[in-house]
């Protein structure tokens, strides 16, 4: 019974591990490693993921291959339970760039092995932090061939930053934690952003920590140098107004041809549930010195609806833009080079002959900071609605979903 537990399991054996320390503390925690292993592996990942001595096999290779590989090491003098898998997701270099491709790696495999094994390890004294090696897959052409190849990635976290990136309560906290680990994309340092926001802030902070102060007589750097050098975080000075946004009709075609194929990804995989308009495609727009990409949609409500502008314009958000919101950021995933997204929809009643329908048309104007908020659940609708901008017929409105739903305005 124990050698079938132990070929079944995720953990390696003390015996494989050379490190002495390791390998005592790999006997003394095996039963351990092996039930968050076994938790792991019952996790429903998006693709296949395996457990795995050896990095970038295929996965016909991977079914034959050695599947364990939990283990005590050292990383950078701290004692850490480490892992090493293969992720055997896909992403096309034609549309997931590069920082893109880390954030869904880390958001569907990294981040759901942490929020297994962090709980259950916390409270082991010989655990001191955590640390993984992932391989995914990207698909691109090289010399007009089509080849796959692997990408790997590493991150490594004292249990502190691990705990506290678990049990974050927003973005802004996971993001801080995160940054207290060590990211590492085939090799190369990498920073890795959960959201446009949070690298335009780090932005901020780099532009402003490059300033040294000056001293009013003369002219040089007030700042005193230490033995230990500059800190880990940079203290917060006012940093420079950002550029003005260019919304010429070239920039924002531009724009959009940088995005173009994952804008079409998007109209074509959400159009059964966005219904959008099919002589209108997705466009760049300008609206208030920024840059929306704008889908347009139609929103059919019920026929016995009634009421207000206000009361269809709220409907229209909350029975069906409001669904859409979630699934179109997963596409949109770390920098954009865009301000956010728009929703224009004309506003139709079902079985409504065409005489009988009104003319509502409404826009939706919300800026990435405020959509990424609402994705993670940190936002509420009517927050989404506050931070953004509603026009109903070309005209801006303050829209408040419960008092128009209930008929108020």
């Amino acid at each position: 019974m124990g050698l079938t537990c132990l070929a079944a399991g995720q953990a390696l054996t003390p015996a494989e591990i050379k490190n002495p320390q390791m390998r005592a503390l790999q006997e003394k925690n095996f039963q351990q490693l092996q039930a968050v292993g076994a938790e792991i592996q019952g996790h429903i990942f998006p693709f296949p993921f395996y457990f795995s001595r050896v990095l970038d096999l295929e996965l016909v290779q991977q079914e034959r291959a050695d599947q364990r590989s939990l283990r005590f090491d050292n990383y950078g003098g701290m004692t850490v339970v480490e892992l090493t898998g293969n992720y055997f997701g896909s992403y096309s270099t034609e549309l997931v760039n590069k920082s893109h491709r880390a954030l869904r790696t880390f958001q569907d495999v990294m981040l759901p092995i942490l929020e297994i094994a962090v709980p259950a390890l916390k409270d082991n004294p010989d655990v001191e932090g955590f640390a993984m090696e992932i391989s995914h897959h990207v698909r691109g052409k090289t010399m007009g061939m089509s080849v796959e190849r692997p990408e790997n990635l590493v991150l490594a976290l004292s249990k502190d930053a691990a705990i506290r990136l678990v049990s974050a309560k927003n973005e802004n906290d996971r993001q801080a934690a995160l940054l207290d680990g060590h990211f590492f994309f085939n090799g190369e340092p990498f920073v890795l952003y959960l959201s446009d926001q949070a690298a335009q802030e780090a932005a901020k902070q780099l532009d402003a920590a490059s300033t040294p102060g000056k001293d009013a007589g003369t002219g040089k750097s007030s700042a005193t140098p230490t033995a230990t050098g500059a800190p880990r975080t940079a203290p917060r000075a006012a940093a420079p107004a950002p550029p003005t946004r260019d919304t010429s009709p070239e920039a924002l075609a531009k724009i959009q041809a940088a995005d173009q194929k994952m804008i079409d990804l998007v109209a074509k995989e959400l159009d059964p549930q966005a219904h959008f308009v099919s002589y209108a495609p997705p466009a760049m727009v300008a609206f208030r010195r920024n840059a929306y990409l704008e889908f347009s949609v139609n929103t059919t409500l019920p026929a016995a609806t009634a009421g207000s502008r206000y009361k269809m314009a709220a409907l229209a958000f909350d029975d069906h833009l409001s669904h859409l919101v979630r699934p179109m950021m997963a596409y949109f995933k770390g920098d954009l080079d865009f301000d956010g997204i728009a929703f224009s929809t004309t506003i139709h009643l079902g079985d409504k002959p065409p005489a009988a329908q009104g003319s509502e048309a409404v826009e939706f104007f919300f800026p990435v900071e405020a959509l990424r908020c609402y994705e993670t659940y940190d936002c509420t609708g009517q927050q989404l609605i506050d931070q953004g901008s509603v026009l109903i017929n070309g005209e801006r409105v303050s829209l408040d979903l419960q008092m128009a739903e209930a008929g108020e305005r």
